[in-house]
């Protein structure tokens, strides 16, 4: 009996064993700084408002989209706000770049200049609000041992005050 040719090319592996549970492991985004949905909304939108002064603007339908998208989602509208929950989670220097910017913020800086200045990984799952600890720890399984329940009900309390639910 003749052996049959397959009927698809065989897929490729993926290249690495990413995962966000307990165990952080990002591979070659591990010290990656990201970007949250609040941010990301202020970078494209100072980008558009740059390209329209000059009027070099192509709105194109993912661009249309992701816009629409990050009006939604974004969790901070206000500049000065996403720089103060920025300022409040830079100190925790026991939280990885990628927990932080889950809880709401992108990286080390804290002038939101520097992000307008570019950085290299959009986070779409970012900025998660988590309400209480335990649902924090439940959505962002790493922060399991790197803080008490209590300070991370301190700084999640902290980051909610800062929300404008009315925009």
């Amino acid at each position: 009996m003749a052996a049959t040719a397959p009927t698809s090319r065989s897929r490729e592996q993926p290249a690495g064993d990413e995962e966000a549970t307990s165990d952080l492991k990002l591979g070659e985004f591990q010290n990656v700084p990201t970007l949250t949905l609040s941010e990301a909304r202020v970078l494209i939108n100072a980008v558009m408002d740059r390209r329209k002064q000059q009027r070099k603007v192509e709105e194109t339908e993912t661009l249309v989209k992701t816009l629409d998208y990050l009006d939604v989602f974004a969790r901070f509208k206000q500049k000065e706000n996403i720089e103060a929950v920025e300022r409040m989670l830079v100190g925790h220097d026991e939280l990885e770049l990628f927990e932080r910017s889950q809880l709401g913020m992108h990286q080390t800086s804290t002038d939101m200049g520097d992000v307008l200045s570019g950085l290299t990984l959009l986070n779409y799952g970012g900025s998660l609000c988590c309400e209480t600890s335990e649902e924090a720890k439940t959505l962002i399984p790493s922060l399991a041992n790197k803080i008490t329940d209590i300070d991370l009900q301190e700084l999640l309390d902290e980051i909610s005050k800062l929300r404008n639910f009315t925009e």
